[in-house]
């Protein structure tokens, strides 16, 4: 099981500041001496946010995205999904303001944010499980044990068929489908199946969904 996280750059922090001070246009209200809008009706927000990072943060992403645009017309949120690894990448170039993330930071990752003056904040959200799905077809593979799954997809791995991973299933191919190196799932997956993160195969189709 998975931690889910938001990364939150300064730039978002920065940016909730900014539409509270001079810049921000309130309804039904006056704007106070030291730039905070102040009003009985609340302040409205302008702006753009983006977001990236974790296709499985991306759904809850888009959720608080959509529930912050009622109450925030004129606040443009965009949200899309590079992967965990992506979302860094891009929080710390500057690119966005908020990373989602199945791990935690990396201290490369969290270097390199500081290395740009990037600071965050890392909020937990989440607990996601990770699953291993068989093609309903597939009637003979009722059980597979770590060590299975780690003969599939070691990096040195020779496995083509059913029948290289036990005696007694079929010679038929196996077609493998995975996470895509950028995410944080792969990251978690050939850590706890492979025991090295990031140590796998790289014969399989991968994607970041």
């Amino acid at each position: 099981m998975t931690k889910s996280f938001l990364l939150i750059g300064t730039a978002a922090l920065a940016l909730v500041l900014a539409g509270c001070g001079d810049a921000a246009k309130t309804e039904g209200g006056t704007t106070g001496t030291s730039g905070t809008a102040s009003t009985e009706g609340g302040a409205k927000i302008e702006g753009s946010l983006a977001i990236d990072g974790s296709s499985t943060v991306q759904p809850i992403s888009e959720a608080m995205a959509e529930e912050f645009g009622k109450e925030n017309s004129g606040a443009k949120v965009t949200v899309a999904a590079s992967g965990t690894g992506g979302g860094f990448k891009k929080l710390a170039a500057g690119e966005i303001d908020i990373a989602g993330a199945s791990r935690p930071i990396e201290t490369e990752e969290a270097e390199a944010c500081k290395a740009k003056g990037i600071e965050f904040v890392e909020v937990p959200i989440a607990f996601d499980g990770l699953s291993v799905v068989l093609n309903p077809k597939n009637t003979w593979a009722e059980e597979m044990t770590v060590d299975d799954l780690k003969k599939i997809w070691s990096p040195d791995s020779k496995v083509k068929s059913w029948s290289d991973v036990k005696p007694g299933w079929p010679n038929k191919p196996i077609k493998l489908y995975g996470a895509g190196t950028e995410s944080g799932t792969f990251d978690y997956f050939t850590k706890a199946i492979v025991g090295k993160e990031k140590s796998s195969r790289a014969d399989y189709q991968a994607s970041e969904d």
